[in-house]
């Protein structure tokens, strides 16, 4: 095996052991627990000075468990160069779906995440993929709107993309997963629909 190929093998046994801590951290958490990076390396069958050398305290592994197993679910297709508003319409539609079933499918590990942070337990900042899927999917308005209006219907529409507004719909206002998805779509088309008609909102 030449110095390229054990370079190659090294990377891949690196990720290969992150993947097993992420995957031994997230099963704690499903579970109701709060790992520590011990307890996770102990389950994992990695050493406990292996494991800190990736993860230095439970929250970054607790984060990163949960990013990790939502980064490939939300795909967003580039919008096509002649992409018209109603495209734009429909793909945050379509983002606001995926994102609510991808938080629901993962509720106790995102609301894990979310006590940690309430409680004051972990100085992570929360909520920065939401952001770059948001203006990814409202691409199709970029060239047709300032982009300081465009950054503000993309923090509104932050408020509806999140484990947050789960929570608001099935604890405060009492809806089944159906009716919560529903409304958080009509509140995304509606936050949409008033930036296009107001007067600040103006084409470039």
């Amino acid at each position: 095996m030449d110095s390229q190929e054990k370079r190659f093998e090294r990377v891949n046994q690196k990720r290969r052991t992150r993947g097993e801590l992420l995957r031994a951290a997230r099963q704690i958490v499903e579970n109701g627990g709060h790992p520590s990076v011990a307890e996770v390396a102990d389950l994992a069958g990695i050493s406990r000075a292996t494991a800190y050398r990736y993860f230095s305290t439970p929250d970054e592994i607790i984060r990163e468990a949960v990013l990790d197993g939502v980064a490939d679910v939300i795909s967003i297709e580039p919008a096509a160069a002649d992409a018209s508003l109603n495209d734009a319409e429909a793909r945050l539609d379509k983002l606001v779906f995926d994102i609510f079933h991808m938080i629901l499918n993962n509720e106790s590990v995102f609301r894990a995440l979310l006590g940690n942070v309430v409680t004051g337990q972990t100085q992570v900042r929360r909520g920065g993929r939401r952001i770059p899927w948001l203006k990814e999917a409202l691409s199709p308005l970029q060239d047709r709107v300032p982009s300081k209006q465009l950054d503000r219907l993309i923090h509104a529409l932050s408020l509806v993309t999140g484990v947050e507004s789960l929570v608001v719909m099935l604890d405060i206002c009492e809806l089944e997963p159906d009716e919560a998805e529903r409304t958080l779509r009509w509140t995304a088309r509606a936050i949409l629909k008033a930036a296009l008609e107001d007067s600040d909102f103006k084409r470039a």
